[in-house]
């Protein structure tokens, strides 16, 4: 069996979450606070499932984001992305719930060289952020002071739920990247 690097499993991470749930309509997504103000959701048909996918138990709506259905891979090129505030761009690839109770959503992120950090804020989720390409600075606060560290291709960032930091492209070129929500108000 091939060893798989850091970057392969960065990569391959969002498709195992997409394949955990799936989901039967795609909505728009809550802001993500470091991207601006959300982006206009794009309304793709929605794709009946055939009989065999449908869950063993029923599935029940979520306000604002409908439950996951069954697995599926989702083609990033399937998915249009729409431009933030900030001149990058946003890919809303996931959103709704797990069939084990918790709020989920996943997109993947640019940010142009030069783009301005945002402000420090507080989430009310817990993230997980893989970097694809580029440099992100992230900053958070520890015990009331800010700390800043960078992490680049395959590397990732874990913000715990009410972590006040903010997240910015450290690096010359683009940065691209994953966000996985997981709980809170994902």
């Amino acid at each position: 069996m091939k060893k798989m690097s850091r970057r392969d499993v960065c990569v391959g991470l969002p498709v195992l979450a997409v394949l955990s749930g799936g989901m039967t309509r795609m909505v728009e997504a809550q802001a993500h606070a470091s991207e601006y103000p959300a982006p206009p959701s794009a309304s793709p048909a929605s794709r009946a499932a055939p009989a065999s996918d449908t869950p063993s138990a029923p599935a029940t709506a979520i306000a604002g984001g409908g439950t996951l259905g069954p697995a599926r891979a989702i083609a990033m090129d399937s998915v249009p992305a729409t431009a933030t505030a900030n001149g990058g761009e946003r890919r809303q690839m996931l959103h709704g719930k797990l069939a084990t109770g918790e709020p989920v959503e996943l997109h993947q992120s640019m940010q142009n060289p030069g783009t301005p950090a945002p402000a420090l804020h507080v989430i009310q989720h817990s993230e997980l952020i893989l970097v694809r390409e580029g440099t992100l600075e992230f900053q958070h606060e520890v015990d009331g002071k800010v700390v800043a560290e960078t992490v680049g291709p395959g590397g990732m960032l874990y913000i715990a739920f009410g972590t006040r930091h903010a997240v910015s492209n450290a690096g010359p070129t683009q940065a691209r990247y994953f966000v996985v929500e997981i709980g809170g108000d994902a």
